[in-house]
Formats: C-alpha cells, sequence, structure tokens
C-alpha cells in the first residue's frame, strides 16, 4: 500500500450494531450482555478469556449448530446490576468492572475469574451504567 494521492469514497459500517454467530444449544435473551467464546456469542457468564460486544436486541435460541443462527447485538451504554459482594462505587466510574452474568457486574475481576465487562460510566441506585463495545 502507498499513500493516498488522491481523494476516496468511505465506506462505513453500522458502528453499535453487530450480529455474532452464537454458539449451538445457547439462548440469548433480548437485552442480555452479550460475550464473545471462541469465536461464538454467549450470554454473560463468570469466566476468563471472554470479549463483552453488546446488548441482545431479541431473544435468540440457537437449537442448531455452533454459528446456525446470528444474534443482534448494540454497543453502548446500559445499565447492568451491581454484584452486592463486590460492588461497583463512584470510584470506579472510568475504570474498567467485571462479568457476573449476563445482567450483572461486579467491581473486581473475582480473583482472575471475570473477565472485563467495560468501562464505568455511572452509578444509580438501581445499577452500573457500563459502556460495552468499544
Amino acid at each position: 500500500m502507498t499513500a493516498m494521492s488522491e481523494g476516496r469514497q468511505l465506506v462505513e459500517s453500522a458502528p453499535d450494531y453487530s450480529d455474532p454467530p452464537v454458539k449451538g444449544g445457547v439462548t440469548i435473551h433480548q437485552g442480555a450482555l452479550v460475550v464473545m467464546e471462541s469465536g461464538l456469542a454467549v450470554p454473560g457468564k463468570t469466566a476468563t478469556n471472554l470479549t463483552a460486544v453488546g446488548f441482545a436486541l431479541k431473544t435468540v435460541k440457537n437449537t442448531g449448530a455452533d454459528g446456525s443462527v446470528t444474534v443482534p447485538c448494540k454497543r453502548g451504554t446500559f445499565r447492568l446490576f451491581n454484584q452486592g459482594g463486590d460492588a461497583v462505587t463512584a470510584g470506579d466510574i472510568g475504570k474498567d468492572c467485571f462479568v457476573v452474568d449476563d445482567q450483572t457486574v461486579a467491581k473486581t475481576n473475582g480473583t482472575n475469574t471475570r473477565s472485563v465487562a467495560g468501562k464505568v460510566i455511572a452509578i444509580d441506585a438501581a445499577g452500573v451504567f457500563v459502556r460495552v463495545g468499544y
């Protein structure tokens, strides 16, 4: 490749949406935190080496083989529940928080048992606003 010598038409994808393939035998519910595990979408869970990609826009049940269906996901900042015993606090705003399940995050990685969910943006009485998928 060489540097541009003239203008070009930009090609853009929908930056806040994706449709990752779903692991076989898995149901991902609408509103669930979606993570990638070995290249396949699964509901958020306590495990290492997962990548949070967004939130499911509809419930998807894959009764077939790995990747036979996809789940529409949206990246962004959404409220998740705060893990009571390992709660995210106001001092954690701007820091990473960690996946407990498909609707809950925690302050710590649980002694290296949890994956990063995203960045803590705000906290209120109902939960933690987490920026996911960027």
